[in-house]
């Protein structure tokens, strides 16, 4: 993975994130692919993998700074209250994994 260039790194982190993390919704789960912020999660996420800083606080900070439109933009809310703790323990440990493989 080392020899993959940035672009090609995103798309596949961005892949991985969106098919494993979703957010849940009166029980509804909306992956982030399908949530159109897989992409977005990703790009936060790759200064962490790439300056090797990547912890579990760190991407829950990352988490609590990225805002989601809800109920047709009229509130924000931050991604990490609408993530289960078991998707915000998947995406540490997707982001953990692509560190140390970098």
């Amino acid at each position: 993975m080392a020899q993959t260039n940035t672009t090609e790194l995103l798309e596949v982190l961005a892949a991985e994130i969106g098919e494993a993390v979703y957010i849940d919704i009166a029980k509804w789960h909306l992956y982030l692919s399908d949530a159109k912020l897989h992409t977005v999660v990703a790009e936060k996420m790759y200064p962490l993998i790439a300056s090797k800083s990547a912890n579990e606080d760190s991407v829950i900070n990352v988490l609590q700074s990225i805002s989601v439109k809800i109920g047709g933009g009229k509130r924000e809310l931050p991604l990490i209250d609408l993530l289960p703790l078991q998707c915000q323990v998947t995406l540490v440990d997707i982001v953990e994994k692509y560190q140390e493989a970098m």
